[in-house]
């Protein structure tokens, strides 16, 4: 799945152009490099995002095959420090 979608999906995001933006600029990191939206992430990844003047790392668990329900959206990674 690309990272902008499963920022979304998993409602680190809220919307998935916002998520495309972060991105663009260079606020999000994936193991530690620069991803751009299109990036596919595969679970085990480490996805650390500088948004409003916070840093949040999560570690993602699983990757959706499509639109999850909220009560399902936290078990999709797990948070990091």
């Amino acid at each position: 799945m690309r990272l902008d979608k499963f920022l979304k999906v998993s409602r680190l995001i809220k919307r998935r152009t916002v998520a495309n933006e972060v991105s663009e600029q260079g606020r999000v990191l994936v193991n530690g490099n620069l991803a751009k939206p299109s990036k596919q992430l595969k679970e085990g990844d480490v996805i650390t995002i500088e948004h409003f003047n916070k840093s949040v790392s999560v570690k993602v668990v699983k990757v959706p095959t499509g639109n999850v329900s909220v009560q399902e959206a936290s078990l999709l990674y797990e948070e990091i420090k």
